[in-house]
């Protein structure tokens, strides 16, 4: 029988191979905490755990030993591939991302390219949870991964994944800067790395203000996927309407976003088909004056899809979009109920959300008699927008407070003081 941590290792590449979540493989013979550490490797197990492990999983104890000619690190390497099937087989779960998780933790002798594997899949996992902090760890990783193994596309792939995590987190310089690295390192590769490469370019300039170079890159990024197969037309359409909303070129903006609407049918990507949308409706709720039809439209066709695709990161946007809408529709009382509902949440949005959804609540703190706790914290985002060099963003949020000021919402009107009675009547003076 293997030592610990072998034993959790194997033990729990048996039970993902299987399937199995905790609770199943423990049964009524041990609690999953028990299970839990076991796996961890936090505690030894006993011949009397592992005959009822063995049962459970249906395999003899024999599995959970490996040949000595192996060495442990064929122990490590048959783990790591055994999970990484599993994850990949299946729609992915916090259990099983987390036993990926623990895997790399422990396995300092992985084969590289399968590690960069599991690396790759795990920031998938996190980006798709809204973990990107820790989505920004692995992605640095696997890009010192990929210059060691050296390869021109995972160069390429990994530092546009890091682009665009580093955006999301809000350090639009360093975005740039991953995604003109990429940028030689894509020339030679397939259409798809190359735009991959301009969106990330793209994205990050538009965030920074950039919006003359944004503009170049985005025409050049159309012209690329014009008659690419696949979503890239698309996406490189979005980016292009993202340029143009920034620009204040509401028109064209509109034009290209709807053929980029139109284009993508929902059997094709309906994970892509809902980003659109929600994407679309924010789009829509910035233009000038806010386009509210149009973006109740796209939020009330994207709703049911949620159900199916929709990962909690998703939700979190559809929300934080509806009490956009309710607010610029005058339904502050919706908005206000919208926005409490949110913030009883981990907030999982982007940078540019979550200041955008914060400035919201803000506003309505103003509204409701708390003028200078709103007026502040539209200060602070603003400046918080600055030092993170989105220009773009900061002007919207000054926009934001000099519109609330001119407003002048005043607070709310104190109740009035119980008039003292005079025994007599009398004018009022």
């Amino acid at each position: 029988m293997l030592e610990q941590p072998a034993f959790g290792q194997r033990l729990r590449a048996l039970r993902v191979k299987q399937g199995l979540s905790q609770a199943t493989l423990a049964g009524d013979g041990m609690s999953t905490g028990y299970l839990s550490r076991l796996e961890s490797g936090a505690r030894r197990p006993t011949s009397r755990v592992v005959a009822h492990l063995a049962e459970r999983l249906g395999v003899p104890t024999s599995e959970f030993e490996v040949p000595a000619e192996a060495g442990p690190g064929a122990a490590q390497t048959s783990s790591l591939a055994q999970i990484l099937a599993a994850v990949i087989s299946a729609t992915p779960d916090d259990d099983l991302g987390e036993c990926l998780a623990a895997a790399l933790r422990t396995g300092d002798r992985w084969d590289a390219a399968l590690r960069w594997q599991a690396l790759w899949l795990l920031a998938q996992l996190r980006d798709g949870q809204g973990r990107h902090e820790e989505e920004h760890d692995l992605l640095t990783e696997l890009t010192q991964l990929s210059d060691q193994l050296g390869t021109p596309a995972l160069r390429v792939r990994a530092r546009t994944q890091l682009s665009r995590c580093a955006r999301v987190l809000g350090d639009n310089a360093a975005a740039r800067e991953h995604a003109q690295q990429a940028r030689p390192l894509a020339a030679d590769l397939s259409v798809a790395d190359r735009a991959g490469v301009l969106h990330a370019l793209v994205s990050a300039e538009a965030e920074l203000g950039l919006l003359a170079d944004a503009r170049t890159h985005a025409d050049e990024l159309c012209a690329l996927t014009a008659t690419a197969p696949g979503t890239l037309r698309v996406e490189g359409l979005w980016a292009a309407a993202t340029v143009l909303i920034r620009q204040g070129d509401h028109a064209t903006a509109q034009e290209v976003l709807e053929q980029a609407l139109t284009g993508l049918d929902s059997r094709q990507d309906l994970t892509l088909w809902v980003r659109l949308r929600l994407a679309a409706a924010s789009l829509y709720l910035q233009s000038t004056p806010p386009l509210t039809d149009r973006a109740q439209a796209y939020l009330d066709e994207v709703a049911p899809a949620l159900d199916l695709v929709g990962t909690e990161l998703h939700q979190q946007q559809l929300l934080t979009l509806r009490a956009h809408l309710a607010f610029e529709c005058g339904r502050l009382d919706e908005a206000r109920e919208i926005c409490a509902r949110i913030e009883e949440q981990e907030l999982l949005l982007s940078f540019r959300d979550r200041t955008r959804f914060r400035a919201l609540c803000a506003r309505l703190h103003v509204i409701d008699g708390d003028r200078a706790g709103g007026i502040e914290t539209l200060q602070q985002l603003a400046e918080q927008a600055q030092a993170a060099r989105n220009a773009e963003l900061a002007a919207e949020i000054w926009r934001t407070l000099a519109e609330t000021l001119a407003q002048g919402y005043p607070p709310p009107a104190a109740p009035a003081a119980p008039r003292r009675s005079s025994g007599r009547s009398g004018r009022t003076r």
